[in-house]
């Protein structure tokens, strides 16, 4: 690269994570597994989100992007390895003990929307008693007053109040992500992570759920949403990171991303050529397993632009790791 040019880049950089309310930097999650071998979830992750910022992350199932949430969170399993950093507001993620995530993160500085939300809900209490308790935890709300705040934070996420007095086993899949939903938005935490929040949605719940996450960030606050629907993206996002073999390897605006003249890379152009509006056209073959990823570029065994010089992995550099980008001369 230009070295005027890497220069500019790494300025702008350097100017994002100053402002910035999340800072990842090398990102890298390992699972150790018998045998002495490991699945390589995440692999150098770097990317800024600020205040009033929507970035959306987005790749096919397994790509590592809920790894990615659950690193951040500190939610991973014990077999787990991670190396960089992940710094909000001071606090290095990667390393904080279980005491202060607990303490002082989960909930109160980055809420999380879970892409299993059944899973996060206790069994024996209803949908009202789970707003209740995290009225009171998160905001000191009096109790005269936790009745009421429970029901503002269920219509936050159209959950219907006829269903607030049900347990989470009565729940259609649809209903228990916008219970999820409105626990995470509680806490008005400065950074939500949104993992899969509209699963189970009809058309008209998603983009009702994507306006009220945008909302949040619209008052001043971070969101990460973690996402397979481009049209909830589109919705939302002000910029658009790629995730393929647990690497990202296009990190764009969603204007260009949506837009013209459209993303670099040719998975993430795969991906929109996917759509039903657009061509259609499904990406030939499939995701190579984490734990036996090739030495080059992950996506080459399915690229038509594939040469040579595939066989060295590319680096993330003006925003696209490849080495035959789609540019001008394409469009």
């Amino acid at each position: 690269m230009n070295p005027q040019i890497a220069r500019a880049l790494a300025a702008v950089t350097a100017e994002r994570a100053e402002d910035a309310v999340l800072s990842v930097r090398g990102l890298t999650v390992r699972f150790r597994l018998r045998g002495g071998r490991s699945v390589a979830a995440v692999t150098d992750a770097d990317f800024d989100l600020a205040a009033g910022e929507c970035l959306a992350l987005v790749g096919e199932s397994g790509c590592g992007k809920s790894v990615l949430a659950s690193a951040l969170l500190g939610l991973l399993p014990g077999n787990a390895e991670t190396a960089g950093s992940a710094l909000l507001d001071g606090t290095d993620l990667l390393t904080a003990d279980e005491r202060t995530l607990a303490r002082t993160v989960r909930g109160r500085r980055i809420g999380l929307v879970p892409q299993s939300p059944a899973a996060h809900l206790t069994p024996v209490r209803t949908v009202r008693a789970h707003l209740e308790e995290t009225v009171r935890a998160l905001t000191g709300t009096p109790r005269r007053g936790r009745r009421a705040a429970a029901e503002a934070a269920a219509a936050r996420a159209a959950f219907p109040a006829a269903h607030l007095d049900r347990y989470p086993h009565e729940l259609s899949g649809g209903l228990a992500q916008r219970a999820a939903t409105a626990l995470a938005l509680i806490g008005d935490a400065p950074l939500l992570l949104a993992d899969e929040p509209t699963t189970g949605l009809d058309r008209e719940l998603v983009d009702r759920t994507a306006d009220e996450l945008r909302r949040h960030a619209d008052d001043g606050k971070a969101l990460l949403l973690i996402t397979h629907d481009l049209a909830a993206a589109r919705r939302v996002a002000d910029r658009v990171a790629v995730m393929y073999a647990g690497r990202i390897v296009e990190l764009t605006s969603a204007a260009r991303f949506f837009g013209a003249p459209g993303p670099r890379h040719p998975y993430a152009r795969g991906l929109l050529d996917a759509l039903p509006e657009r061509q259609f056209t499904p990406i030939p073959g499939l995701p190579p397993e984490l734990s036996d990823l090739p030495e080059g570029c992950a996506f080459a065994p399915r690229c038509a632009r594939a040469t040579a010089a595939c066989a060295v992995r590319p680096d993330l550099l003006a925003g696209t790791a490849c080495h035959h980008p789609w540019g001008a001369e394409d469009a």
